[in-house]
């Protein structure tokens, strides 16, 4: 019986698609950073990795650590990934960057970059698409949907709360889902 119920997890994660593992928003209450943005994208990332164990857990499933601020070099320019990771289940690597402050379409263009790059350059055969992941404060709805982000399978943004919303800010979250998911459910419906 535990045999089949193992075999039964397994096929289940073999199934599993970026959607199912990237999680929106991430809570990094365990950073013990203040509420307010007035901090840098490095005091953020020190942060995470001071605290890895805690930040893979909140990330979720398969996620091994690979690389912080992973350099690669394009022609004569130098990039930097903030955070690298591969994740065992869906057999890729997994690229993060982190943003304090809202989504703008140039942190979309950026992590587009790095996800073709790694894309050409680093990954297997073997391995799965690359996926990058903009981890921000706050993501706009018109720049997503006018974005590769829309279209892209591979690419997220997702927003992070540095504590657990009050009950009232997380019924407002659960509603506003609700009318994005419902405005979604419509839009496919026209095209």
């Amino acid at each position: 019986m535990e045999v089949k119920k193992y075999e039964d997890t397994i096929a289940k994660e073999d199934c599993l698609t970026p959607h199912d593992i990237i999680k929106d928003p991430y809570v990094l209450e365990f950073l013990d950073l203040p509420s307010n943005t007035d901090f840098y994208e490095k005091d953020l990332e020190k942060a995470l990795i001071d605290k890895l164990q805690h930040f893979m857990l909140e990330l979720g499933k398969g996620f091994s650590f690979v690389s912080r601020q992973r350099r690669f070099k394009a022609e004569n320019d130098n990039y930097f990934v903030d955070l690298v990771f591969y994740n065992y289940i869906l057999k890729c690597f997994i690229l993060i960057d982190l943003k304090v402050g809202s989504l703008s379409y140039q942190d979309i263009g950026q992590m587009d970059f790095y996800v073709r790059y790694y894309e050409e350059n680093i990954k297997t055969n073997t391995d799965n698409p690359t996926i990058g992941i903009i981890l921000c404060t706050e993501k706009n709805a018109t720049i997503v949907k006018y974005s590769v982000l829309h279209e892209s399978q591979q690419l997220f943004a997702s927003k992070y709360k540095l504590y657990l919303p009050s009950e009232e800010e997380l019924a407002k979250e659960l509603e506003a889902e609700r009318r994005q998911i419902e405005t979604n459910i419509t839009e496919q419906a026209t095209d």
